[in-house]
């Protein structure tokens, strides 16, 4: 049966982006794609296969369950990284699978070498470190405590990496803070190595601080939101395309979202479309009614200011945005009908709709707004 919309993932796009990330990263470090959030709601099942068809050869995970459904959709061994949860009974899962793993708190090491002394299969572990983003990894204080143990069981665990998070690195105004992360980090790397454990990788670098802090890239860069066509915010992009002295935006998207007019009515002036009074038909009007509504991922919150292309030309939503469906202001248009095409993200003629406009009429990132997608909206690759 059909959907009420589609998402259309352009190949050619990721690997426009792809190839400039790996020359802002260099050809000696390895670039992991971030896909966790449902590959920021590309779809992990279509964007993993489609990745890896372009030269993607790492990726990287929130939890078991993302890398269980990572691990599904590759035909081969892929290097796959969890970054956050995995459940006690998850772990065997993941070390026998040859995933690697953070590790941020004692109990889940010592579980870890546990489950792979019993599977006498190493766990392949990344020693997180808390730099200053006061959410997971160890704080330099218990570290001393922590290499002894993998010294004790060096022969169940391998060191893969050492790594932290950045807390903010899009924004200037937590320049001094990253400073004292990388320093923190950098003094926790020596520590290891007196200990004669030498990670096999070292990465803190996210889209924003690859950006911002090329000196964080060191031996992979964690890249989620760059890759999909998007830099983390316009402070960002600012910095970048000053420091490049370029005019054009470097990346392409990766997405787009489409959907269909269900119904075209006219609207007597005098009378209100929708739910309660907050849009008054000032004159006759001509409204689609497009079968997208909050439910889909459109917030409510674009009621009476949100914009779709039909004909090639932006039409504003009238009244309030429903569940299931929202009404859109065609009244200039010629010729609307059932069954034309409604772009909510994407091109259509000369006009863009960018998932970054969204943020202009409500509270949502680009972040926020992909991940919302939802998952039973079917998702196919072109060209």
């Amino acid at each position: 049966m059909l959907n009420t919309s589609q998402i259309l993932l352009s190949k050619s796009a990721l690997k426009h982006n792809l190839e400039f990330i790996r020359k802002t990263i260099g050809p000696e470090t390895i670039l992991s794609s971030v896909v966790k959030g449902n590959a920021y709601g590309h779809g992990i099942e279509q964007y993993v296969p489609l990745a890896k068809a372009c030269g993607m050869d790492h990726f990287s995970v929130f939890s078991a369950n993302e890398a269980y459904r990572v691990h599904q959709s590759l035909s081969d061994s892929t290097p796959i990284m969890i970054m956050g949860m995995i459940d006690d009974d998850q772990m065997e899962w993941v070390i026998q699978n040859g995933v690697s793993f953070f590790v941020f708190e004692k109990d889940r090491l010592e579980s870890a070498a546990k489950i792979a002394r019993k599977l006498n299969r190493p766990a392949k572990i990344h020693i997180e470190i808390e730099s200053g983003m006061n959410r997971t990894g160890f704080s330099t204080r218990v570290l001393t405590d922590i290499l002894k143990y993998i010294q004790k069981e060096a022969k169940h665990l391998i060191v893969e990496g050492l790594c932290t998070h950045f807390a903010g690195a899009e924004s200037i105004a937590n320049y001094h803070r990253i400073k004292k992360q990388e320093s923190i980090y950098r003094r926790a790397h020596k520590r290891m190595l007196d200990f004669g454990i030498a990670p096999q990788l070292k990465h803190t670098a996210c889209s924003a601080a690859t950006i911002r802090y090329p000196k964080t890239i060191m031996d992979m860069a964690r890249i989620g939101i760059l890759q999909y066509g998007f830099f983390p915010n316009q402070e960002t992009l600012i910095h970048y395309m000053t420091k490049q002295k370029v005019l054009e935006y470097p990346l392409r998207r990766v997405i787009s979202w489409k959907s269909k007019v269900m119904n075209v009515k006219t609207v007597k002036r005098g009378e209100f479309i929708g739910y309660g009074t907050s849009f008054l038909a000032n004159s006759d009007m001509k409204v689609a009614v497009i079968p997208v509504g909050y439910g889909h991922g459109f917030s409510r919150l674009l009621s009476n200011q949100g914009i779709v292309l039909i004909h090639g030309q932006r039409v504003s939503v009238a009244g309030t945005v429903n569940m299931n469906m929202m009404s859109v202001d065609v009244t200039n248009l010629d010729g609307v009908q059932k069954g034309d095409e409604a772009v909510i993200i994407g091109k259509q003629g000369e006009l863009e709709i960018s998932v970054a406009s969204f943020s202009d009429f409500s509270d949502q990132v680009n972040y926020e707004l992909l991940t919302r997608l939802p998952g039973d909206i079917p998702r196919f690759i072109v060209d």
